[in-house]
């Protein structure tokens, strides 16, 4: 994929985490999944990358699996923490 063109995210289930590959650099937003709650860990996006919207998107992508599956999510990655403050329409996701 061009670096003009918007990133395919994709559900690595397997390896638990959302990614996609720009300028053949990967990036990630993985998860583990235990008892319906979908605890967020890690959000990673190489430095070269930063500042362009992906690490959101991979969240996002997260955050719409989550809300379609039922499953409550647990912001353990920092970033998810912020992304959900941010976004108060994900707030109904908390897990308590």
């Amino acid at each position: 994929m061009s670096d003009t063109t918007e990133p395919t995210i994709v559900h690595n289930v397997a390896a638990s985490r959302f990614e996609t590959k720009v300028s053949n650099l990967l990036c990630v937003a993985s998860y583990h999944l235990h008892n319906g709650v979908m605890d967020m860990l890690h959000t990673g996006v190489p430095p070269a990358l930063e500042g362009r919207g992906i690490a959101a998107k991979l969240v996002a992508a997260a955050l719409a699996h989550a809300r379609a599956q039922g499953l409550k999510v647990r912001p353990s990655c920092s970033y998810v923490a912020v992304y959900m403050r941010r976004h108060p329409e994900t707030a109904d996701l908390l897990a308590p």
